[in-house]
């Protein structure tokens, strides 16, 4: 072999190091983002939002780590889970304490317009004429006028009850839910029943309802059962921070927050500002469930769907460059 094709073969093997160090520099660039998956529906669409927009806008590669609150929430204060669409702040006892600690940042608020409580189907008060749903419960609004209509809301296992489908057992809420299902003397008329579990509880709302029967049943939002069926929230008193443990009040909205890591805090400053900026509700986040229920979508393409329905929510979330890459992925 002569020194010209030496040489050649040198600059080739040379040029081919040069490619792959740049290749590997570039895939070095791009950030990896945990995002904290807590098990339920919201934070999981929430998590595709965000991750959709990471990667149409700032190079971000989104991954979720699976578990419970403590464990997820733990986990971002270690450092292991970057991103925390939703916490639930008042179901966590130290939550403001680590805030004020500075364990974690805090960047906003996702939504704060969340309900829980007894809910029935509209059809119930004002009947529906397309079903042939005739109003049983006209003067239906409050939980203490649940009094007056144990024999709509019939105990199918006792004739001489109603029946009110309670929370889960060993949920925070359901204590309180027993405390006022007694304050309002409704263990005069009615059953208290346990569903067992979410998902047998929602399967026994939705049952209901496909068929036009009567039913109460605790329930929360945002689900897609809110944003899919027509359920009414019965009032209550108030809510006051002492008497709502003893049932005596509605259940007070939550702060529903966005946290990260104080590394990836540092670590991705734009993607922080966008995180900042974002902001929901209950009602948008029970339309996209509902949307994922009605059509078996994945998160992705929920997101997908999300983004392009509420368009106007892209010029708020983001500079007009990191807008336009957004609706340039969306359109592709």
């Amino acid at each position: 072999m002569n020194k010209k094709t030496l040489l050649a073969l040198a600059l080739t093997i040379v040029m081919m190091f040069a490619g792959c160090t740049s290749q590997n520099s570039g895939e070095e660039q791009a950030i990896t983002v945990v995002f904290a998956d807590a098990g339920w529906d919201s934070i999981q669409f929430h998590n595709a939002v965000a991750s959709y927009i990471g990667a149409a806008a700032y190079n971000i590669t989104g991954e979720e780590i699976p578990g419970t609150t403590p464990i997820t929430y733990n986990g971002m204060i270690a450092g292991d889970v970057d991103v925390y669409m939703e916490v639930w702040v008042d179901n966590l006892p130290t939550y403001y304490d680590d805030v004020e600690a500075g364990k974690f940042k805090e960047l906003g608020i996702n939504f704060d317009d969340n309900k829980q409580g007894f809910y029935v189907p509209r059809y119930v008060i004002e009947g529906d004429t397309e079903r042939g749903i005739e109003a049983l419960a006209p003067d239906l609004k409050t939980v203490e006028d649940l009094k007056n209509y144990s024999h709509v809301f019939k105990d199918p296992d006792d004739a001489s009850k109603g029946r009110i489908y309670g929370a889960i057992s060993g949920w925070a809420v359901d204590t309180v839910m027993r405390k006022k299902y007694e304050f309002y003397g409704l263990n005069e008329n009615y059953n208290y029943f346990d569903p067992g579990s979410q998902s047998a509880s929602i399967a026994t709302i939705t049952s209901a309802y496909n068929k036009g029967e009567p039913i109460v049943s605790y329930h929360w939002d945002p689900t897609w059962l809110t944003g899919k069926l027509d359920l009414v929230l019965l009032e209550d008193a108030p809510y006051d921070p002492e008497l709502y443990p003893l049932g005596q009040t509605e259940c007070p909205s939550m702060n529903i927050t966005i946290c990260v890591s104080n590394d990836f805090y540092e670590k991705a400053p734009e993607f922080v500002e966008f995180l900042s900026n974002y902001r929901t509700s209950s009602a948008l986040t029970a339309e996209a469930l509902a949307y994922i229920e009605d059509h078996d979508a994945s998160m992705e393409d929920a997101a997908i769907w999300f983004l392009t329905e509420h368009d106007e929510l892209i010029n708020q979330w983001l500079p007009e460059d990191k807008a336009e890459l957004v609706r340039n992925k969306l359109s592709q």
